[in-house]
């Protein structure tokens, strides 16, 4: 089944994979030794929630896929 999608929500889809990209090109300028994957984080975050969004990796507990522990 296919459902459709409003103008208004494609242009919703459009504005955030726009603010991804947009955050995904700071990060790597930001990425380097010595930089930690928590000063990563945070960054993220703040852009994400200056741009009036929401960080929907918050909160995110693992894949269906699991690890066996050896």
């Amino acid at each position: 089944m296919i459902i459709g999608k409003s103008q208004k929500e494609i242009e919703k889809m459009r504005a955030s994979g726009r603010l991804v990209g947009q955050v995904l090109q700071a990060l790597r300028q930001m990425v380097g030794p010595g930089v930690t994957t928590l000063e990563v984080d945070v960054a993220a975050d703040n852009m994400i929630r200056d741009a009036g969004a929401y960080p929907t990796f918050k909160g995110y507990n693992g894949s269906r896929f699991r690890f066996a522990r050896r």
